[in-house]
């Protein structure tokens, strides 16, 4: 059986003019071939993985060449799925099989050369029963992407299966091979204005001559001590667009001028994505600090930087700041699902400035979810003072192309690597927009 770690992960293509010719075949105890499996999909090499997209039909052929008849009862190809989370069985959520031949309608015995085309039309969504709940109670939920990466606590896999049934005493022999599986998820169009700026390589509207371009969160309180003399407390606005790169404006207001001046330095924010991995029996609940702490995964997989603002002078009792946060295209798409959950969050720690203190223990209004992340960006849990849940994308709207507002020969901060095994879309264009919960 043909695994992820068997091929190599396939190359995001929107579609080829012609799909790729995957030929697995199983052979005898005398190394003889006698079983074929064909699929066509959308990946770009053979000795890739099949790769397909939400909606496809996976189409093929399924050969036989038996020097004898060995009393088969049936020959069936299925698509299934399942969860697995390390040390348990799996837990499948899709079988969907075709039946190509059936020994109770065949005129005879099965023996000599065959074969048969078939045609699975993949379904966009999947029933799954509740947990400790009767059969009746089932919920329903968008099929999830593929998801295989080196010391996962969890997989998710899809598989091609062809099924050579015996009778009641013989074992049944089977070929496979697991592909991949991409729902296309495409990005909200930004603002008319955005996309001019976009088109026209001129710089971004703010959110002030834009509103419909950025999303701006709840102001947070940004308290501590100065130089150990006295007690600052400043206002943090953070905005950011709706689009890809993150452009992001950071605005403190305050009474404190040269509290202002200390903490309006690039240098001292610390914004952060973080992507949880949920595995258990609360991977579908909205607050992922209900599970156990060792079954939430966190890392830091982007961090923002930020540049003074260039819309004119300082003034006072405010200081603007601008920045980007890179979305890294290796990134995988973000799922809810029983099980296992993927989720991305844009999260705000406490300033650092020499000679600032927080106080401790002021966190500012962040949601639930951010004490969840802090671990993996480098915070003490519970320490955020602003998260905001965002989901990772396949492609951009229709002709849209977002571009960086970096200043020139900055370097981008280095992440660890999230594409080490089945990167599907590594050579993409994933984008984010604003998941509303």
């Amino acid at each position: 059986m043909a695994s992820p770690s068997d091929a190599d992960p396939p190359s995001y293509v929107s579609r080829p003019p012609d799909f790729t010719e995957h030929r697995y075949q199983l052979e005898d105890s005398k190394g003889r071939p006698w079983l074929w499996l064909t699929v066509k999909s959308r990946s770009r090499e053979a000795r890739q993985l099949p790769l397909f997209f939400d909606r496809d039909t996976i189409t093929g052929t399924v050969e036989v060449d038996l020097d004898k008849a060995e009393g088969s009862k049936g020959v069936l190809i299925s698509v299934t799925a399942g969860v697995t989370a390390v040390g348990q069985d799996e837990i499948k959520f899709l079988d969907v099989t075709s039946e190509l031949w059936d020994a109770r309608s065949a005129p005879s015995k099965l023996a000599g050369k065959h074969s048969w085309p078939y045609s699975i039309a993949l379904p966009t969504e999947c029933t799954v029963p509740e947990r400790g709940k009767s059969k009746q109670r089932q919920q329903v939920y968008p099929l999830p992407p593929t998801f295989s990466e080196r010391a996962s606590p969890a997989y998710i896999d899809y598989k091609l299966v062809v099924t050579v049934r015996k009778s009641a005493f013989r074992v049944n022999q089977t070929l496979a091979t697991s592909f991949v599986y991409l729902p296309i998820i495409k990005a909200d169009p930004p603002s008319h204005l955005r996309q001019l700026a976009y088109r026209e390589g001129s710089a971004l509207i703010g959110p002030e001559g834009d509103p419909d371009g950025w999303k701006v969160l709840p102001s947070v309180t940004v308290a501590g001590t100065i130089f150990g003399a006295r007690q600052v407390e400043l206002q943090c606005s953070l905005t950011y667009a709706l689009g890809s790169p993150i452009p992001i404006v950071l605005t403190l207001r305050g009474s404190d001028e040269q509290a202002l001046d200390l903490l309006a330095t690039p240098s001292a924010v610390r914004l952060h994505l973080i992507r949880l991995r949920l595995v258990g029996s609360h991977a579908v609940q909205d607050d992922p600090a209900a599970g156990r702490s060792n079954n939430v995964f966190r890392d830091s997989v982007g961090t923002a930087f930020f540049w003074p603002s260039d819309e004119g002078a300082p003034q006072p009792g405010a200081r603007v700041l601008q920045g980007e946060l890179e979305v890294k295209k290796g990134l995988k798409l973000g799922f809810v699902f029983p099980r296992f959950s993927l989720r991305y969050t844009l999260v705000l720690l406490p300033f650092q400035a020499p000679g600032f203190v927080p106080s401790a223990g002021h966190t500012g209004s962040s949601s639930s979810s951010s004490a969840a992340a802090m671990a993996a960006a480098g915070g003490a849990i519970g320490e955020a003072l602003l998260s905001e849940r965002i989901a990772i994308v396949s492609v951009n709207a229709p002709g849209v192309v977002p571009r960086s507002y970096a200043p020139p020969g900055y370097v981008f901060p280095e992440e660890g690597d999230y594409n080490n095994t089945v990167g599907y879309l590594e050579n993409g264009n994933q984008r984010f927009y604003h998941h509303g919960f």
